[in-house]
Parts: C-alpha cells; sequence; structure tokens
C-alpha cells in the first residue's frame, strides 16, 4: 500500500453497500478481551515472514557489525566516549527538562554552532533525535491546510510521518524525479510548498539529484528540505554533506536534516538553515518544544565526533571507498547488488523469508548485516543492508563479503548489478 492511501480500515460511507459500524454484525463480541486482535495480527504478521523481534546485544558480542550506522568508526573512539562520559559527570545524566525550560547547555549551543559551521549553514537547532528534527522541519514550515508537501515516494518514515502530522496537502511524487517534483508544484500555484528528499536513500543507498530538485523549486518559490542522515559525514568535502557538495548549504531556501547517530557514532539529531528559518522552529516546532532536550553525554559526544572529523577529513572518503569495494566483490561473486552513492551497501533477497534466513544464518557465522523486508521497503523487495564502516581493515572486507557470499539462498545469485 503507498505511504498516503486510505486506511483500508476507515469506515465506509453510507449508500457505499458495506457495512456501517451499528450493523448488527460490526458489534464487538463483549466475551472479547480489547487486545485479542493483536493476536491475529501476530498470526497474519508470521504467515507473511514479517515477525520483527528485539535482540539484545552484549557489549563484547564478538560479531563484525555491518548493521548499526556507524559509518565513520566512531561510537567507540576513546575521545568520543570520554567526552560523553565528561558531560555525564558535568550535566548529569538527563537534560532535565526541555529546551526552552532547563534542557539546553553550554554544550549544546558550541554544538549546534560548530555543526552550523562545519555544514555551511547560518544556524542550526539540536533535538532529541533525527526522527524529531524530521517532524519538527516539516510540521513546522509546512504552514497551514493551504500549504504543500512534495515528498518522494521512498522517503525515509520519519519523512512520511512528518507529512501526515502536517496540516498541508501532500503530493507523493516517484523516486528521484524531478520532473514529477516540477509537475506536482505547477499544479498548486501560489501555495506555501515544500519539497522534501532523504539526500541517500536508506534502501538502496542512491542519492536523490539535488540540484535539480533545487532548480524545481526555485522555478515555484518552493522551499527545499533535504534529509541529510545518510549523507552528512560521507559526503561532501570532509563529509560537509549532500547539501554542500551540492552547493546547496547556506541558501536562503534550504533545509537539511541530519542525525547525530551515524556518522557521529552518538544519538540526536538537527535541523540547519537560515537564522529565521532555525528561530521559527524555535518557537513553533511541537517536537522541539515539549521534547525533553539531548541528554548532555550525546551532545557532548557528538561535538567529540564532529572534532574529529573535521581533524580527520579522509574518513569520508574511506567510507566510501569500503562501500565501493563490498559492492564490487558481492557483485562480482554473483549477488545483486545496488550500486552505493554513499555508504549503504544494499544486496537484494529472494523473499522476505529468504533475507530473513540469511541474515540468521550471516550472524551465525559472525557478521552483522541489516535485514530490510516490507513495509520497510518501498519497492516490496527484500534486501540485506551492509553498512560500510572507516575504520573497516582490508582483512574484515574479505571475511564479510565471505560469509555473504557463503550463506547467499541459492536463487539469490546469477543477477549481478
Amino acid at each position: 500500500m503507498p505511504p498516503y492511501a486510505a486506511d483500508p480500515g476507515a469506515t465506509h460511507p453510507e449508500g457505499s453497500g458495506k457495512a456501517r459500524p451499528n450493523d448488527a454484525e460490526q458489534t464487538p463480541d463483549p466475551r472479547r478481551a480489547a487486545f485479542d486482535w493483536t493476536g491475529e495480527a501476530a498470526v497474519r504478521r508470521a504467515d507473511a515472514g514479517l515477525v520483527r523481534t528485539l535482540r539484545p546485544r552484549a557489549a563484547d558480542c564478538g560479531l563484525l557489525d555491518l548493521a548499526g550506522n556507524d559509518y565513520l568508526g566512531l561510537t567507540r573512539h576513546p575521545r568520543v566516549t570520554e567526552a560523553a562520559a565528561d558531560a555525564a559527570r558535568r550535566w548529569g545524566a538527563g537534560a532535565t527538562g526541555s529546551r526552552l525550560v532547563t534542557g539546553s547547555t553550554d554544550l549544546h549551543t558550541r554544538l549546534e554552532r560548530e555543526l552550523a559551521a562545519f555544514c555551511g549553514f547560518e544556524a542550526a537547532l539540536v533535538l532529541s533525535s533525527g526522527y524529531a528534527a524530521n517532524l519538527a522541519a516539516l510540521t513546522a514550515l509546512s504552514g497551514d491546510r493551504d500549504g504543500l508537501i512534495v515528498s518522494d515516494a521512498a522517503n525515509h518514515a520519519s519523512i512520511v510521518d512528518g507529512c501526515r502530522l502536517a496540516r498541508a496537502t501532500t503530493a507523493v511524487v516517484p523516486h528521484a524525479d524531478p520532473a514529477a517534483v516540477a509537475k506536482a508544484l505547477a499544479a498548486h500555484p501560489g501555495r506555501r510548498s515544500l519539497v522534501v528528499s532523504d539526500s541517500v536513500f536508506s534502501v538502496d543507498g542512491d542519492r536523490a539529484p539535488l540540484g535539480e530538485l533545487a532548480a524545481a523549486c526555485r522555478e515555484y518559490g518552493a522551499g527545499l528540505v533535504v534529509d541529510d542522515a545518510h549523507g552528512f559525514g560521507v559526503l561532501g568535502d570532509g563529509g560537509r554533506g549532500a547539501a554542500r557538495e551540492a552547493g546547496l548549504a547556506g541558501a536562503p531556501d534550504v533545509v537539511a536534516t541530519l542525525t547525530l547517530s551515524k556518522s557521529l557514532g552518538s544519538q540526536g539529531g538537527a535541523v540547519l538553515g537560515p537564522a529565521r528559518v532555525i528561530d521559527h522552529l524555535v518557537n513553533t516546532a511541537r517536537t522541539f518544544i515539549f521534547d525533553t532536550g539531548l541528554a548532555p553525554a550525546a551532545a557532548g559526544a557528538a561535538l567529540a565526533s564532529l572534532r574529529l572529523l573535521a581533524a580527520e577529513p579522509d574518513l569520508a572518503a574511506r567510507a566510501r571507498t569500503v562501500a565501493a569495494t563490498l559492492h564490487h566483490r558481492l557483485t562480482g561473486a554473483g549477488l545483486s547488488a545496488a550500486r552505493p552513492d554513499a555508504a549503504v551497501v544494499s544486496v537484494r533477497a529472494p523473499g522476505p523469508a529468504e533475507a530473513l534466513r540469511w541474515a540468521a544464518d550471516c550472524r551465525e557465522q559472525g557478521l552483522a548485516v541489516g535485514c530490510f523486508r516490507p513495509p520497510s521497503v518501498p519497492d516490496g523487495v527484500s534486501r540485506l543492508r551492509l553498512t560500510a564502516r572507516a575504520d573497516l581493515t582490508e582483512e574484515q572486507i574479505e571475511r564479510a563479503v565471505g560469509v555473504v557470499v557463503r550463506t547467499a539462498p541459492a536463487d539469490a545469485c546469477g543477477r549481478g548489478q
């Protein structure tokens, strides 16, 4: 079902020929417990091979991790972990309140200033997650019901939810299609409009045509919101991000969101853009105003990682090189893997059950990989997802490729790209 399709469980209007909620056959059975339906839903998920389970990991599990998003290998860097510990000792375990009450520290302010300067934007605002950052940007900048949001069909769930929560009309357009974006904008002249796109799409790791999207926006007076979660730290000069690489950073009509939990190895999110836009979010974005501020330890770790990235610009290029190497060797072995534009390497599986078994077999041989199945994949094709890390050695790369190839389902081979 498309992300914005009508709810199949919605009440049918009278005269549609469908049962209405007050019809006798729709009367709830008082003998049934309130949440009995969840068991039926669980059976349907199991039948479709779509069961998800939590798997707590030990601190020293021993797996080679190509499932997480620690693109630069900084989450365990001694300077990063010490910065987190120092921040917790100085400011406490939590922020204690929203950023507008007690949740802002000097650490948050320094992180915002250095993030904005590093990425080439006028200002930044740090939130508790990248998910919250997307909700903040889309709900606060889309205007009222007269507004319009044009969203790529392959955008991340946080963008989908931001569009749903915004009161503006949402037009979902085909993936990476600037002409479709222009057509959607042209169909709604005079409306306050936003175009929103991932910079790097999380399923296949392909890159959005940001320059062409920006041109379409400027032709129709729309703002551009770029979710740079998978581009920041990997793309651009020294990892300064996709917007900077496309020459859009600092533009008055461009806003970027990002997460601190991927390339910076910490937690949290941020919105970057013109100072007047950031001020507007401080005053209107509900996921900023009503949420407890980012924990000081996370802010301290993110700031230490950002400084490491600034001091070691080759980290970004190394992550891209590792991704390209993984792709080359996997396709050379006959697997179907999408060519990576950043650090995400996506390997197609025959189906959801096969993908789940493949990932489990990899784990049994000491390799953690991501397993993407519907509804997380917009095209319905299940995948393994490997995330390249700048700190992987040649031996680890070879080991990872060997495990994925050895455990591949028989019908996953022979379709290399």
